[in-house]
């Protein structure tokens, strides 16, 4: 549990940053060069492999050799991580809010009963 935690943990954190968050949506669409990484930002290339470290340490993405390349690549499975640890919470305020409801309905229902009441009596 511990380790889970701390990978999420760093997911999270690297995913903290704009720029970084910024890549993955780029490497959403497909693979890239550290210097197609690059080209949007004004930062050096040697900022961008940083990113890339983070990212890559997080479990986010990875690079492999490709003849004369070397594509980074996300890794989509750490988003099941960060799913099932999202839903875990999402599903628990969905229950909060599903009781908020109830209380709401039955007092709007009690209200309506004693208006109602008020109504018979006023009228006889």
């Amino acid at each position: 549990m511990v380790e889970h935690e701390d990978r999420l943990s760093r997911v999270f954190s690297a995913l903290a940053d704009p720029t970084r968050r910024d890549m993955v949506a780029r490497l959403a669409a497909g693979d890239a060069t550290v210097s197609e990484l690059a080209a949007p930002y004004d930062v050096s290339l040697q900022a961008v492999s940083k990113h890339i470290q983070v990212l890559q340490d997080a479990g986010l993405v990875h690079r492999s050799k490709d003849a004369q390349r070397r594509p980074v690549h996300l890794d989509a499975e750490v988003f099941d991580l960060m799913t099932k640890w999202i839903e875990r919470y999402r599903a628990q305020a969905e229950a909060r809010y599903q009781r908020l409801d109830a209380l709401l309905d039955r007092l709007q229902g009690k209200t309506t009963e004693d208006e109602q009441e008020q109504t018979k009596g006023a009228a006889g």
